[in-house]
């Protein structure tokens, strides 16, 4: 499945099954087929993922720091902050607009 996540004020901002479950999950969301992100409750959506962000990036850190164990094998190298960025930006660009997002409609 493919989330496709739109709003009359930008471009439509598209998203593999995981990646857009991901951000649904992380704003308090159910990944259901279709749904509604209201201008009311875009920020706070923007909130939640900049401090998904933040709190991704403190555990990348920790992980550096760590020995790594051998044969260890590295997790996904797209950081949350450039697969999240899209979306934040058509969070903001839709608030600023008064228009809602919406998927799967």
């Amino acid at each position: 499945m493919i989330y496709k996540f739109k709003s009359q004020a930008a471009a439509d901002v598209i998203m593999l099954q995981l990646n857009g479950e991901q951000m649904l999950n992380i704003i308090g969301k159910d990944a259901s087929p279709q749904g509604i992100i209201t201008v009311a409750q875009i920020p706070a959506a923007i909130a939640a993922l900049e401090a998904a962000v933040l709190a991704h990036e403190a555990a990348q850190a920790r992980r550096k720091e760590e020995l790594p164990q051998e044969g260890e094998i590295e997790g996904d190298s797209v950081m949350l902050r450039h697969r999240s960025a899209p979306f934040i930006d058509l969070l903001r660009c839709s608030a600023q607009a008064g228009k809602d997002v919406v998927w799967g409609v």
